[in-house]
C-alpha cells in the first residue's frame, strides 16, 4: 500500500456553502491559486449545476490551474454530471465527483427509495460519468451511519462500475475515531475489489472529531483525505487540512505517511481564505491561530528561550509564518519591492508591479515605513478590485465633531459619469454611507460591520468587512486603508459592484429565457 496521502481540498465547494455571502469568480481564483501553490492534489472547485456563477467559477478555475487536478461535484443525476463535464472539459485532466446517500435514514426519509434503487442510481451515475473521464470519485453520503453490510456492497459495486476513488464521509460528524477507523478496516477486510480504488474520507466536525477521525482512517488504510482550509464548512465545519498536513509532517515517525503539500504556504493560504471568506480564525486555533506560537507563562517563556523545542513541536517558519521586517520606505525603488515579494514567496505573475508599487508609495507616504504584512495586504486588496468596476470611489471628505452631526461627501465614478453627493449622519461612516446611497440610488441593508487591523502597531492598516442584504441575497465587501472611513467606503463600494454584476447576470439570464420562448 502506498504511503502517500492524497490531499483533496473542498474549501471552494463545501467550505463556500457555509458562507454568508458567495465568493466571486475572482475570489475563488485567488483561493485556487493559493491551494495550487500549497501543493494540494485535488481542488473541488464547485457544484456546477447549482448556479451559472458556480459553473463559470469551475470553468475558469479549470482553465487556470495546471498543477492541481480540478474536480466538480454532482448528484447521481445525468444533468448534474453533464454540467460538471461541460464546466471541466477545458482542462487536460479532471475529476467528476458524484454522490448519493446510503444510510437508512437518508435513503428512506430523504430519497424515499429502497437501498437497491439507490445502488442502481449510484452505479448508473458512475458509468455515465466515465463517459467523460476515467477519474470518477463516488461518495457514500452519511457513510458513518450506514449499515456496514450495505456500505460494503455499495463500495464493491461502485468500484465495479468504474469509480477510481470511493469516499467514505462522516457527513454529520457522528462517529468516534475508533469507530470510524473500524469502518475503514471492515471495508478493507470485506470488499474483495477494494484495492482497485483509492479509499477517501471526508469528516465533519460536529463533535470536534473530524481531524481525529481522518487520522484514524488513514491508519486503517485510507489514502485520500478531504477537508478545507481553516476547517470551514457546513455547520461546525470540515476537517482542517492544515492540521492534517502538519500532523503527518510532525509525526511522520508515528504514521509513516507523507503528502505533497508545501507546509510553508499554510499560513499565507489560511490568512487569504479567512479574509476572502470573512471567516475570522479563533486565536487558539491549532497551527494557524494567533496564539499557536505565543507563550504567556513565565515557565514556558523561559523554556523556549533556552531551547525552542521545550514547548514548540514545530516552528512558525515551518508553516510560512515569517518575522516581519521594517525595511521599506518611500525611497525604496521598484526593484526592491519586486525582490521583497520574491522573498515572501510570490511570483512575478502573482501581481502587477506597477500597480503594487503605486499603492506602496501612497502607503509609505502615510506611514513612513512599510512592513512585509503591509505589502501582502496591498496585494490582497489589489486582487480584490475588479478592473471593470462599475462604481469607483474618486474621493471623500468628512466633517465630524463630538457635539455635531457628521457630514460626508463623496465623488463616485459610475460607469462613464462622475456623481457627487453629500449627506449627514450620526457619525463619519454613517454620513459617508448615506452619501454613497444617494449617489448610487440604491438602498441596501447593512447586516454586519467589522473593523480590524491588518498588521500591528498604532499605524496598522485598518480593515473593514461589511455584509449587506439586497433583494434577498447577502453580499460581502472588504476595504483596506490607513483611514478607517476610507476603508469603510471601499467595502461598501465593493458590495455595490457585486450587486451590479449580479444584476447583469440576471438580465442576461432573462434575455436568454425570452429568446428560448
Amino acid at each position: 500500500m502506498s504511503d502517500q496521502v492524497i490531499l483533496f481540498d473542498t474549501t471552494l465547494r463545501d467550505g463556500e456553502q457555509a458562507l454568508a455571502a458567495s465568493l466571486s469568480v475572482n475570489e475563488k481564483l485567488q483561493i485556487a491559486r493559493a491551494l495550487e501553490r500549497m501543493g494540494i492534489d485535488i481542488i473541488e472547485a464547485g457544484f456546477p449545476v447549482s448556479s451559472p456563477g458556480d459553473f463559470d467559477s469551475v470553468r475558469q478555475i479549470a482553465a487556470t490551474i495546471k498543477n492541481s487536478r480540478i474536480c466538480a461535484l454532482s448528484r447521481a443525476v445525468q444533468g448534474d454530471i453533464d454540467a460538471a463535464a461541460q464546466a471541466l472539459n477545458i482542462a487536460d485532466q479532471f475529476r467528476i465527483h458524484t454522490f448519493i446517500s446510503t444510510s437508512d435514514i437518508h435513503v428512506e426519509s430523504k430519497l424515499k427509495r429502497d437501498f437497491s434503487q439507490v445502488l442502481e442510481m449510484a452505479t448508473g451515475a458512475i458509468k455515465y460519468a466515465r463517459k467523460f473521464t476515467d477519474d470518477v470519485e463516488f461518495s457514500c453520503e452519511d457513510a458513518g451511519r450506514t449499515p456496514i453490510d450495505n456500505l460494503c456492497r455499495m463500495v464493491e459495486e461502485a468500484i465495479k462500475a468504474g469509480a477510481r476513488t470511493v469516499n467514505i464521509p462522516d457527513t454529520v460528524g457522528y462517529t468516534s475515531p475508533s469507530e470510524f477507523g473500524g469502518i475503514i478496516t471492515n471495508l478493507f477486510e470485506r470488499v474483495p475489489n477494494i484495492h482497485q480504488a483509492v479509499i477517501s474520507v471526508h469528516c465533519h466536525d460536529d463533535l470536534g472529531l473530524s481531524v481525529a477521525n481522518s487520522i484514524a482512517a488513514l491508519e486503517a488504510g485510507a489514502r485520500q483525505v478531504e477537508g478545507t482550509i481553516n476547517g470551514i464548512g457546513e455547520r461546525a465545519g470540515n476537517a482542517a487540512l492544515e492540521e492534517i498536513i502538519m500532523i503527518l509532517k510532525t509525526r511522520q515517525d508515528r504514521f509513516g505517511l507523507h503528502c505533497n503539500a508545501n507546509p510553508t504556504e499554510i499560513y499565507r493560504t489560511s490568512q487569504q481564505v479567512s479574509q476572502l471568506c470573512n471567516m475570522p480564525i479563533q486565536s487558539n486555533k491549532a497551527i494557524v491561530g494567533t496564539n499557536a506560537f505565543s507563550h504567556s507563562s513565565g515557565i514556558h517563556q523561559d523554556g523556549v528561550l533556552k531551547s525552542q523545542n521545550t514547548y514548540e513541536i514545530m516552528t512558525p517558519e515551518s508553516i510560512g509564518l515569517v518575522r516581519n521586517t521594517l525595511n521599506l520606505t518611500s525611497r525604496s525603488g521598484r526593484h526592491v519591492i519586486k525582490h521583497r515579494m520574491a522573498e515572501l514567496g510570490y511570483r512575478d505573475s502573482d501581481f502587477d508591479l506597477d500597480v503594487l508599487y503605486e499603492r506602496f508609495l501612497e502607503l509609505a507616504d502615510k506611514k513612513g515605513q512599510v512592513f512585509d504584512y503591509d505589502l501582502e495586504a496591498l496585494l490582497f486588496f489589489e486582487n480584490q478590485k475588479e478592473a471593470d468596476a462599475h462604481f469607483q470611489l474618486r474621493q471623500l471628505n468628512v466633517q465630524a465633531g463630538s457635539n455635531h452631526f457628521a457630514t460626508g461627501s463623496v465623488e463616485l465614478q459610475i460607469g462613464d459619469q462622475i456623481v457627487a453627493e453629500a449627506a449627514t449622519g450620526n457619525g463619519p461612516v454613517d454620513s459617508v454611507y448615506r452619501a454613497i446611497e444617494r449617489a448610487t440610488g440604491q438602498h441596501i441593508e447593512i447586516q454586519g460591520f467589522d473593523i480590524g487591523a491588518q498588521g500591528g502597531g498604532h499605524d496598522a492598516l485598518g480593515k473593514v468587512d461589511v455584509t449587506a442584504e439586497f433583494e434577498g441575497r447577502t453580499f460581502h465587501g472588504m476595504g483596506l486603508s490607513t483611514d478607517i472611513v476610507e476603508a469603510s467606503a471601499q467595502a461598501l463600494i465593493r458590495i455595490y459592484n457585486l450587486i451590479h454584476r449580479q444584476q447583469q447576470i440576471n438580465a442576461e439570464k432573462s434575455k436568454r429565457a425570452m429568446e428560448e420562448v
